[in-house]
């Protein structure tokens, strides 16, 4: 029995979808999708053409190869064209900060900023190819930074002042950024922190970078150069043009280098056609510059629309400060985490007038069912409720909403266009209709990771085509439901996904095992309704217990040495952690047994009775754990 629907589409919903439907011939958006997996080449060109893509598109689409084909191989064209296209006098960016001071630029302002920016790096030495960092709050300026960079053809890499020293260092040494924009301030839930000193290590850290940028000199660094011309640079279509960083279980983050064609045409395809952005909206996802979403966002100036950032607390000075945002600057779409609202719903109903609002949507975990009745009945029946999962991997979607056909409660609506996505058991065969298992893709798509930066492929291989050689797996239970839509249940492998954030194990542990009186560690997440927090699990040096001192330890060294996100909700004692022979942490297999999962092959474990304490704190509860800390609000 499907389930009851929360949402009907009208006839004015999803006008590019009914659109595209109708150019393909098609009877309906499903359609349009079997067609999109059926012949990428063809859709793929449809969807250039269709999204206003500015540049030579060239004869061939694509050349076929699995996930190694390549896209648009004879095109030529700069992602800055599309994004900036459009009337001059229009206001494109908002800046909002934590005060509510809305900060406006038009696409000609936005336009002479990039010049004048760009301008400012040439006269650096900065060339296509070159990576360019930030560490920096959700401001214009980034915004402006990356286009200006975009433009040359250098390669873009941002993170967030949440984000400690250490964290950023692991990132941006391996990619060695030629040039550094960082803040020395940055607001946070009401206060003022000064991150002059975190500024100053970042900065001497990198060794690679020639020149740092501080975001109080904006004006100066850029002064001499303005007036000049924005001249983007015509690239090929799989050309870097941003690195995003996501952390496996071992190792040091991995660094994704993405095309930043591929990126474009694959997030406009999911705002136009499955989101309803349309020209002259107003959009905002809330988003620091550290998460895929900031990345994701800024595509949306290639639909014409004004993209609004948002800087600092979500809930600073209060929990509705995202809806007030909302109602403030007329927003027809408005992102939000999951467990923003489930925060909302906590909080009661909400004292807030949206008529313009058409979009609320949700992705970084599971939308609850109760959410679902929420958004409808205090942001209105004619709201699009849109659940959405996808991956840094792709800096894109797999599966989100549909505007031409009913949401169903507690469900994504379906896959996204152009992407193969299947549920599949541990084999690979494909499972039935209301069958949990593994979410995969099939076919390639245009925001296919290039490379890892510094990889052979090997470690990019092991990532996503290890477990079935030539399909995408991502790393998500989901199954399929009786209405075509989804439900995502979590991770399925031992990367971490608390509260939206993935985070790798591997950043954990230099922390935590440096404390003398740690003797072994392992972290995991722990499935807490339909969100997962992270569960760490210490083992003490002969004589010593985890006391709430040693608690408070940990959590100091977690949020100093890597960020408020990195605190554990759960830190417990264990007598002893399982391992493989080769000494490999077996953290799948405690994940499975502290979430009460049936334990996946134990045959490579040395120590399996080690796991009869993970299964029976899942058993008794977690009553003498720490839970104090969650998301990643405590500064």
């Amino acid at each position: 029995m499907p389930e009851p629907v929360v949402w009907q589409p009208d006839v004015e919903s999803g006008r590019a979808m009914r659109a595209l439907v109708a150019r393909l011939g098609v009877d309906d958006s499903i359609g349009a999708h079997r067609f999109s997996v059926a012949d990428p080449g063809a859709f793929w060109s449809i969807a250039w053409d269709d999204l206003g893509i500015v540049g030579e598109r060239g004869e061939r689409s694509w050349v076929p190869g699995g996930f190694e084909s390549r896209f648009f191989p004879d095109a030529r064209l700069n992602v800055v064209d599309t994004l900036l296209a459009g009337d001059g006098a229009d206001v494109v960016l908002v800046g909002v900060d934590e005060g509510g001071t809305a900060r406006n630029l038009t696409r000609e302002e936005v336009r002479a900023a990039v010049g004048a920016a760009a301008a400012a790096m040439r006269a650096e030495g900065v060339v296509a190819g070159d990576r360019v960092a930030v560490w920096a709050p959700n401001v214009p300026e980034v915004v402006i930074f990356a286009l200006a960079a975009l433009s040359i053809g250098a390669v873009v890499c941002t993170t967030p002042t949440d984000m400690a020293p250490d964290a950023v260092l692991d990132r941006l040494t391996q990619v060695g950024p030629v040039l550094l924009l960082v803040s020395a301030r940055h607001t946070y839930g009401g206060r003022d922190f000064d991150d002059a000193q975190s500024a100053e290590i970042i900065s001497e850290g990198v060794a690679s970078a020639r020149m740092v940028i501080r975001l109080d000199d904006w004006d100066a660094w850029v002064g001499t150069h303005q007036g000049a011309p924005l001249a983007p640079t015509p690239l090929t279509f799989d050309h870097p043009g941003f690195i995003l960083f996501t952390s496996g279980t071992t190792g040091k983050p991995k660094c994704i280098v993405h095309s930043a064609a591929g990126v474009l045409l694959k997030v406009l395809s999911e705002q136009v056609y499955h989101l309803d952005i349309r020209a002259g909206d107003r959009v905002t996802f809330y988003t620091t510059t550290g998460w895929m979403m900031w990345n994701w966002l800024l595509m949306a100036l290639g639909a014409r629309a004004t993209v609004v950032l948002i800087d600092g607390s979500p809930v600073w000075p209060h929990a509705q400060r995202l809806v007030d945002i909302a109602a403030q600057l007329d927003l027809t779409f408005l992102g939000v985490s999951a467990k923003y609202l489930d925060l909302l719903r906590g909080e009661g109903p909400l004292d807030v007038d949206l008529p313009r609002l058409r979009t609320l949507a949700s992705t970084g975990s599971p939308l609850a069912p109760e959410s679902f009745d929420f958004a409808r009945e205090e942001f209105g029946s004619q709201v699009h409720v849109v659940s959405m999962s996808g991956g840094t991997d792709i800096c894109g979607c797999f599966v989100l909403g549909d505007p031409t056909r009913p949401v169903h409660r507690g469900e994504i609506q379906g896959p996204a266009l152009g992407m193969d996505v299947d549920v599949v058991d541990e084999s690979g065969t494909s499972v039935g209709v209301g069958e949990t298992g593994e979410l995969v893709c099939r076919t390639t798509f245009p925001s296919v990771p290039l490379e890892f930066w510094g990889d052979d492929g090997t470690r990019f291989r092991d990532a996503y085509f290890a477990r079935i050689p030539g399909v995408w797996t991502h790393g998500d239970f989901i199954t399929r439901t009786e209405s075509g839509g989804f439900v995502i249940h979590g991770r399925s492998d031992a990367t971490l996904n608390a509260g939206g954030v993935r985070m790798g194990t591997a950043e954990f542990y230099p922390v935590v095992n440096d404390l003398p009186w740690v003797a072994d560690c392992v972290v995991v997440g722990v499935k807490e309704g339909l969100d997962e927090v992270v569960a760490l699990f210490v083992v003490p040096v002969a004589g010593e217990t985890l006391t709430a001192e040693r608690v408070a330890e940990i959590r100091v060294a977690l949020r100093e040495k890597r960020s408020p996100r990195h605190v554990p909700a759960i830190i417990e004692a264990v007598p002893d952690v399982p391992r493989t022979r080769s000494g490999k942490l077996a953290e799948l297999a405690v994940a499975d047994a502290v979430n009460e999962r049936p334990v996946r092959d134990l045959s490579g474990v040395a120590n399996p009775e080690s796991l009869d304490a993970f299964a029976r704190w899942a058993r008794e509860g977690s009553s003498g754990s720490d839970r104090a800390v969650k998301g990643g609000d405590s500064r």
